[in-house]
């Protein structure tokens, strides 16, 4: 029987459908959208970054498993997606931000760092033999001390953001954002808005073993991942505030 020939763009990523999409790369999206919730809020003061950690498996160690990566002293990344392409990119962020350091003896620009990650997304979309990477990151930083917060999608686009969201959770994150985000939210402020709407999308009850937090403020510049007794006393504060 005769069988009519395949559509070459719903298989190659160089091959645009009739309707000008790229599916390859739709697909990658996809993969950001199943991902675990991530979000990052710039501040008055600050950048917060914050995502959802789910234990896989029950004899997992739980210290291997993490979703917010230091790049520099004042950069921090979260992701949502494939995290083994999320490690790939990072080690491609943590070099650059070396070499630029080493050569210029300062840390290297947020939007420059992102651009760079974003220009070996866009590689892949150009290329037959190879697939675009299936995540999406938040870059997030001091610059000068200036607040800057940062997203990449698989097909190499970035944008600058007062605050965003990534993966599954993204959408109801997002009308809490936009619902109550002011360009004078202080980290204090941010970190409690974060677990607000991070309650919204975690199943169950909110927990540290369910959360990786991260912080960079303007007065120290310095990246800060919070411990788990940190995450801990926060959740505990949120829910008495709640109460």
């Amino acid at each position: 029987m005769f069988s009519p020939p395949s559509m070459g763009y719903d298989r190659a990523i160089t091959i645009f459908s009739p309707d000008g999409r790229l599916y390859q790369v739709e697909y990658a999206i996809e993969a950001v959208r199943r991902g675990y919730t991530t979000l990052g809020i710039r501040c008055a003061d600050g950048i917060l970054l914050m995502a959802e950690r789910r234990k896989i498996a029950l004899l997992i160690d739980e210290s291997t498993i993490e979703k917010i990566w230091k790049i520099d002293d004042n950069i921090g990344i979260a992701y949502a997606g494939l995290a083994p392409d999320a490690r790939v990119l990072m080690e491609e962020a943590r070099t650059a931000a070396q070499i630029h350091r080493i050569l210029y003896d300062e840390p290297i620009p947020i939007e420059e760092l992102t651009a760079r990650i974003s220009n070996i997304k866009q590689f892949y979309t150009l290329h037959a033999g190879a697939r675009p990477f299936g995540v999406a990151f938040l870059i997030g930083g001091v610059d000068e001390k200036r607040p800057v917060l940062m997203s990449t999608d698989p097909g190499g686009a970035y944008a600058g953001y007062y605050a965003h969201a990534l993966g599954a959770g993204s959408q109801t994150v997002l009308e809490v954002l936009e619902k109550e985000w002011t360009p004078k939210i202080t980290l204090q402020e941010g970190l409690k808005l974060g677990l607000k709407a991070m309650a919204k999308v975690i199943e169950g009850e909110l927990t540290p073993q369910k959360l990786e937090i991260a912080t960079i403020d303007i007065d120290s510049g310095m990246f800060h991942k919070f411990s788990y007794d940190e995450v801990s006393r926060l959740i505990e504060e949120f829910k008495g505030g709640k109460s």
